[in-house]
């Protein structure tokens, strides 16, 4: 048996990515789609062949990533949000309903969706994690929904 990794499957010229974003943390939404941009294109995915889509907040996330995955234009789709601690328990439910969420679409519909929410204790933390750095998060997204996709698109191929 021989296996490639996954960087070394191509991707069709046709191929297109969505970002959808909570914006509820304007700077950070920004901030994450500026990483994500610059993951897609190491990826040899131009901007061009990037649609990107605005909700309100990290919990509209799993519904946003399924229109655009049951749309049939996407090969993936890189989820882009900050869910920040505060004084009570919404934190977690809505952390934990954004992961699910995300997690249920991409199983659903076989379009591979990336999770780039933070879920961070306090400003300093989402900063430090959208800042272009190997932590940011929108970069590691992109990356990852394209060498999924890529992933997919081999073992369709046969």
């Amino acid at each position: 048996m021989s296996s490639r990794p996954v960087t070394e499957l191509s991707l069709v010229r046709e191929e297109r990515f969505a970002i959808v974003r909570g914006t509820f943390y304007e700077d950070l939404a920004r901030r994450l789609t500026e990483g994500a941009l610059v993951g897609f294109e190491e990826q040899e995915v131009a901007r061009e062949r990037v649609d990107v889509y605005d909700v309100s907040g990290a919990y509209e996330l799993p519904f946003a990533a399924k229109l655009c995955a049951e749309a049939g234009d996407y090969s993936g789709v890189a989820c882009l949000g900050a869910v920040i601690r505060g004084e009570t328990d919404h934190y977690d439910y809505v952390c934990q309903s954004a992961a699910d969420g995300i997690m249920r679409v991409q199983l659903d519909t076989g379009v591979p969706c990336a999770f780039g929410v933070l879920t961070v204790e306090n400003m300093d933390q989402a900063l430090a994690r959208s800042g272009g750095d190997r932590r940011d998060q929108g970069h590691n997204a992109a990356r990852t929904v394209v060498q999924m996709a890529r992933l997919v698109a081999g073992q369709r191929k046969g």
